[in-house]
């Protein structure tokens, strides 16, 4: 909504799409001028792709459920395979359920029907029996005015299963030293709570300096999980800045679930 009002002046539709390389070309987009879009959605399959949304069993889900992202027919411009390795695209992309291509990502459909990326399966956290998206809690915290950015990642918790743990990087403007950092982070708590439902409450928010991204801008969530459970790093020889985890250590103002 920022950039079509910003920099598209009003007149510049916002796509959402999905699509992969493996795919050939976009699967699922909304048309602009044709669809009545809903921001963030990307809508339904485009003509002559079959796109569902299924459970662990490969049922399809009903209108307001969540589940795997899956492809039920063959397309034009679909991968055959995988260059001297058959096996590798088959356990891949056709081993988690019998028929159907699934490429990792998670998704939803609303109680119109229309689809909502949630991003990688791996990037869902299972809160006390709950499927909570990292993208749906990051989106909650950058609604708030003090926060430029977030990433959230789950972490091992006794109690829920999984416990959601956010990064989050306060705008330029915002004071978040001493007692107003802490007033910051319960603050933010009780947004996303307010934002998602309690369920999605984080259980702790890591006010940072910045993120640890690669070369292309993706943010490493492993890198992240690793700190949110105090494990010692891994690899971080892919990171555009490698100094970046010293300047998450040296910056970080904690607050944890005191409930």
């Amino acid at each position: 909504m920022w950039y079509r009002k910003f920099i598209g002046r009003d007149a510049c539709p916002v796509v959402d799409t999905w699509w992969q390389t493996e795919t050939g070309g976009i699967m699922i987009s909304p048309l602009p001028g044709v669809t009545a879009a809903k921001p963030g959605s990307a809508m339904t399959p485009l003509p002559g792709i079959s796109a569902d949304v299924v459970d662990d069993q490969g049922q399809s889900v009903p209108n307001g459920g969540g589940g795997y992202l899956v492809l039920r027919e063959p397309w034009p411009s679909m991968l055959r395979t995988i260059w001297g390795d058959d096996q590798r695209f088959i356990d891949t992309y056709w081993s988690r359920f019998d028929g159907m291509y699934f490429a990792g990502d998670g998704a939803k459909r609303d109680s119109d029907g229309h689809l909502w990326l949630l991003g990688r399966v791996d990037d869902v956290m299972l809160v006390s029996g709950h499927n909570i998206s990292t993208t749906e809690v990051e989106s909650a915290l950058v609604s708030h005015p003090s926060v430029a950015e977030a990433a959230v990642v789950g972490a091992t918790d006794p109690t829920t299963g999984q416990a959601i743990v956010a990064f989050t990087i306060p705008r330029g403007h915002v004071d978040s030293e001493g007692e107003a950092g802490e007033a910051l982070i319960a603050e933010l708590r009780n947004h996303v709570a307010k934002t998602l439902g309690p369920i999605a409450k984080p259980r702790q928010i890591m006010l940072v300096p910045e993120l640890p991204k690669t070369r292309s801008g993706k943010i490493m969530r492993r890198l992240l999980r690793d700190v949110a459970e105090n494990r010692s790093l891994g690899d971080v020889t892919t990171l555009q800045d490698s100094t970046v985890m010293d300047l998450i250590a040296s910056g970080m103002k904690s607050g944890k679930d005191e409930d």
